[in-house]
């Protein structure tokens, strides 16, 4: 009972996908940052010359105040221009960034659509519970995790930062253009120098969400007998297996007809389709059968492959009635079937020996 209680067991697909239904799924935030901070400095450098545009239109407009006495009314049309060249300097960046957010979620575990988590859950509020989870392995992880973050980030960016101050003194003498050059390369040194950190701490927190994730469905092995059972059990599941068995077993059976010797028909309602080898059956052999729409389907082959139809009511109805796919007919039809093989030997129409 012990080992039972032991969650040893990959989870089932079942499991996972239930896991999904709940909104549970392997979320990686470093990965995604990863990815929305990629998607933002190509989006940066691609749209940089629409920025630098729009910037440098501020600039001659702050220029063109130069020597101009500020009033109420010159003010609020500063500020109402300046607001909307930044939106259409930001929006643009805003927009692929907050796409990019959406798609990063995407690729780590598909669409998911689920209110359940918007419900509220009682159970979550059990102040011991909650105090557990907050000094559970899982959350110290979380916290070095984070702290390790922060300062890998805060200490790239520092030394960078540091370093392109130096230059500021002789920066300012740079023309409109110059200056944002300058800006563009040295917002491209440290993109790429972000861009590295937030990979590294990408892949491993995708592994280490991931493996998480994982550990925490694990099963023990009597809640896979219990959910193999259930499925066993569950009235949809099993019309659903049968289904699945009968369309092959008809599709079996189908693609037989070709084989037979003859088929027996009443002639609308049934058709069962005959072959007999001597060399290695002891008697004819039942290939297929069907009823109303299945015989007309044996009916339509059987012409295609010019096999001999034989219109037979009560043999058709006895050999439906009596006799399964792949058996041979009983004793008490022998004579019957005899007098049809005979029929269509005549006609010529039966390609065995």
């Amino acid at each position: 009972m012990a080992d039972d209680a032991e969650k040893t067991e990959e989870p089932t697909s079942k499991k996972i996908e239930d896991a999904r239904k709940d909104g549970n799924v392997p979320k990686s935030q470093d990965a995604s940052s990863f990815l929305t901070l990629l998607v933002a400095i190509i989006a940066f450098l691609s749209l940089f010359g629409f920025m630098q545009e729009h910037l440098v239109k501020l600039y001659h407009y702050y220029q063109s105040f130069i020597g101009v006495e500020l009033t109420k009314n010159i003010v609020v049309e500063i500020s109402v221009n300046t607001f909307k060249q930044v939106i259409l300097v930001v929006i643009p960046l805003a927009a692929i960034v907050a796409v990019s957010g959406l798609l990063a979620g995407f690729f780590q575990f598909g669409f998911v659509f689920t209110s359940k988590p918007l419900i509220p859950d009682l159970s979550k509020m059990n102040p011991i519970k909650g105090l557990k989870n907050l000094l559970s392995i899982k959350k110290l992880v979380e916290t070095i995790k984070t702290v390790l973050k922060v300062a890998m980030v805060f200490l790239a960016a520092y030394y960078y930062l540091v370093d392109f101050t130096k230059e500021l003194p002789s920066v300012v003498y740079f023309s409109i253009f110059e200056q944002l050059a300058w800006l563009k390369g040295k917002a491209m040194i440290l993109g790429a120098v972000m861009l590295a950190l937030f990979l590294l701490l990408a892949l491993f927190d995708l592994f280490f969400v991931r493996y998480n994730y994982f550990k925490d469905l694990k099963m023990s092995k009597q809640e896979i007998k219990d959910e193999y059972k259930q499925m066993e059990g569950d009235p949809q599941t099993k019309a659903r297996i049968k289904r699945i068995q009968m369309e092959m077993s008809k599709k079996r059976m189908m693609q037989e007809v070709p084989q037979a010797d003859v088929v027996i028909t009443n002639p609308t309602h049934f058709a069962v389709a005959l072959r007999y080898d001597k060399e290695k059956e002891e008697a004819p052999k039942i290939l297929a059968k069907g009823m109303d729409h299945l015989a007309l389907k044996i009916k339509e082959i059987a012409r295609k492959h010019d096999i001999q139809i034989v219109e037979n009511p009560p043999l058709a109805r006895e050999l439906y009635k009596k006799c399964e796919i792949d058996e041979t007919i009983p004793e008490n039809l022998y004579k019957a079937v005899a007098e049809v093989l005979a029929y269509v030997y005549k006609a010529g129409k039966i390609k065995r020996d």
